[in-house]
């Protein structure tokens, strides 16, 4: 792969960096010139934020398997390109070089072709952390179908949910799937789901863990089954459809500030220029890395940093199925150790977890073959940090500390490891290509440095969201709104005297628990279905572990006891998962409303907070004792 962007020391930033934005087509050209094209673009960039129009590389064509696999064949076939660390310790781990993967994705591509999906069809894949996962996305990729992956943890009524929302036709899962000590019946969850979904014309189930699920006749299909067959049909190489640099490339629901979760959309070209970049330069790649990345390929971090940034600069990455505490707390020590991972890519929500744990399942680790730690998916708290740096690390490996979302496709502000300053707490710099502006309440910039304000981007990036799947007047709305001509990321964010950002967390009506986006109204929706339940209010609040915490505020229709607490609890859990069940509790009499109605969340965030002393004016309120008792009553 050729890295000729790669950036090598903090002047090569500052270069590069003026050059994306005095001449960002040029820029993005000279990028964009080092992967493999059916046919050049005709123009790099077209956009206009207010309507929003954004398109990059238009009238180039290319299929991004081919920069993930082919180009890479005849120099490093034999590389390995994903290592799998199975749950159980005792299991095998499984290698694919570069050419067993190309293999691999091309007899899937078959499997899914010979049934009947063909390019721009919608295919969910909900499945737990195995190799299939990956080449299940890049098979879709390569005949031009759209992948939505559905986290292997949610419910089968968000499954239903996002498989009505992109009218998907097609579906790949396994029978079940292994999480520390837990088996989960993927596919039990799965024929749930699909009750109110009868368009769905195939499932294809992967079998991992050797129970037997029940199979529709005519809809359902073995994996095993299916790609036996391509074998017996002689011929494997699929030939990559050629796809329009701005064709979509795979949807991803995460949550907003309504109810239903919005299905962001992300294209070919600009996708895997944006992804490739920012996996080289963040890193500082070399061509001996093995990457672990911690992630789930269910979130946006799996299929940037373990698939497709991590396959286009041909390198290896390392995924793993298990969780960091089972069987034990040293689990990603061990793994470390056993594959050499160079690179250790995880969220602050695992570190804090670990630290928990104590000291003593680091000891006697083999830490010798780190050089870059990485954080993602929330603000990172000093003390892990630091703790990162000493026991993990050993204060010889930077800690690159990442900013990003689902719908910026990847990385937007970090330190380059070893290259660019870092500071604990800090984000620190954009990378090329990025122009981060801080808003005020009334729509303004701010200038000067030592101040905070909402995060916004004043210009386009490659790998940013297209649309909204289906409703691109909600793309517009949640993210070029509020303030006209800009990107508004949703989030808070402080710049020091340096120039640094510090990301203080999301200013709207969404949680990042555990680095994962949840949107209050859809836990309060859930929530409501819960017999007994006449209205909640959900909001955030600081948690050790998680970062922030879910708290509920209930009505309830009746004398409030603890089969409530744990109907609501089950509740939640039914509709979208476990991961959105409220950590605590607190049944109200009322909320504090407007005369308008309105519910004043920031005092029920202050209230959660503990911070009954910062509440502020309360006589607008249609009832202000309310308020107070609220704070007597708080969990």
């Amino acid at each position: 792969m050729n890295h000729s962007f790669q950036i090598k020391n903090a002047q090569d930033y500052q270069v590069a960096y003026r050059k994306s934005i005095e001449a960002p087509e040029l820029f993005w050209a000279t990028v964009a010139a080092t992967f493999s094209w059916r046919k050049p673009w005709a123009r790099v960039l077209r956009w206009d934020f207010r309507k929003p129009e954004i398109a990059w590389f238009e009238g180039a064509q290319l299929n991004i398997t081919e920069n993930c696999l082919d180009r890479h064949l005849q120099a490093q076939g034999d590389k390995p390109a994903l290592i799998w660390e199975p749950n159980n310790p005792s299991d095998s781990a499984r290698t694919f070089s570069y050419r067993q993967l190309a293999e691999a994705v091309n007899e899937c591509a078959w499997m899914l072709r010979n049934n009947g999906v063909q390019k721009g069809d919608r295919v969910c894949i909900y499945m737990g952390m195995v190799p299939e996962l990956a080449i299940a996305l890049l098979a879709c990729a390569r005949i031009g179908a759209i992948h939505s992956v559905i986290f292997g943890g949610f419910s089968a009524q968000s499954i239903a949910d996002r498989v009505h929302d992109a009218q998907a036709a097609f579906l790949i899962t396994a029978d079940g799937s292994y999480r520390g000590n837990k088996e989960i019946p993927l596919k039990e969850i799965v024929d749930e789901a699909l009750g109110s979904c009868p368009f769905v014309k195939h499932v294809f189930v992967y079998r991992r863990t050797g129970t037997v699920p029940n199979m529709q006749p005519g809809r359902d299909l073995f994996w095993d089954e299916e790609v036996a067959k391509v074998h017996a049909a002689g011929s494997l190489f699929f030939p990559a459809e050629v796809m329009d640099a701005e064709d979509p490339l795979f949807i991803l629901y995460t949550s907003g500030s309504t109810g239903k979760p919005k299905g962001v959309v992300h294209t070919c070209a600009g996708y895997m220029v944006w992804t490739t970049y920012t996996f080289v330069n963040v890193f500082q790649i070399r061509p001996d890395d093995v990457h672990f990345c911690t992630a789930d390929i269910g979130w946006i971090t799996g299929h940037s940093y373990i698939v497709y940034g991590t396959l286009c600069a041909g390198a290896t990455s390392l995924m793993f199925e298990g969780v960091p505490t089972w069987p034990d707390a040293g689990r990603f020590w061990d793994i470390i150790a056993r594959h050499g991972a160079s690179i250790f890519y995880t969220s602050p929500t695992a570190i804090r977890s670990l630290m928990a744990h104590g000291l003593s399942f680091l000891k006697g680790k083999d830490f010798s073959s780190l050089r870059v730690l990485g954080s993602v998916g929330e603000p990172i708290n000093e003390e892990a940090w630091h703790w990162l740096d000493e026991q993990v690390g050993h204060k010889k490996c930077p800690i690159v500390d990442t900013w990003w979302q689902t719908e910026t496709g990847g990385i937007m502000i970090s330190n380059l490891a070893g290259v660019t300053p870092s500071r604990p707490g800090f984000a620190t710099l954009p990378l090329p290509g990025v122009k981060p502006v801080l808003m005020n309440e009334k729509g303004q910039p701010i200038l000067g440095n030592n101040l905070s304000g909402n995060l916004c981007l004043a210009a386009p990036w490659p790998g940013m969201i297209r649309s909204t799947w289906g409703d691109p007047q909600r793309c517009r709305e949640a993210y070029f709104t509020a303030y006209p001509g800009y990107y508004f990321s949703g989030d808070g964010s402080l710049r020091n005297e340096k120039g640094f950002y510090r990301i203080t967390g999301r200013v709207d009506d969404v949680l990042n628990v555990s680095g994962h986006r949840l949107g209050t109204a859809e836990i309060e929706n859930a929530i409501g279905q819960c017999p007994g339940v006449v209205e909640s209010a959900v909001v955030g609040f600081p948690h050790d572990l998680k970062g922030q915490g879910i708290y509920a505020f209930v009505i309830s229709s009746s004398e409030q006891d603890a089969s409530l607490y744990e109907a609501i609890l089950n509740t939640v859990t039914d509709v979208i998962g476990a991961i959105a069940r409220p950590d605590k509790i607190q049944f109200v009499r009322g909320l504090p409303k407007t005369r308008s109605g309105k519910i004043m969340r920031r005092i029920l965030r202050k209230i959660a907070e503990g911070d009954m002393e910062h509440i502020g004016d309360i006589t607008t309120l249609l009832e202000p004792a309310v308020v107070d008792e609220i704070k007597a009553g708080r969990a």
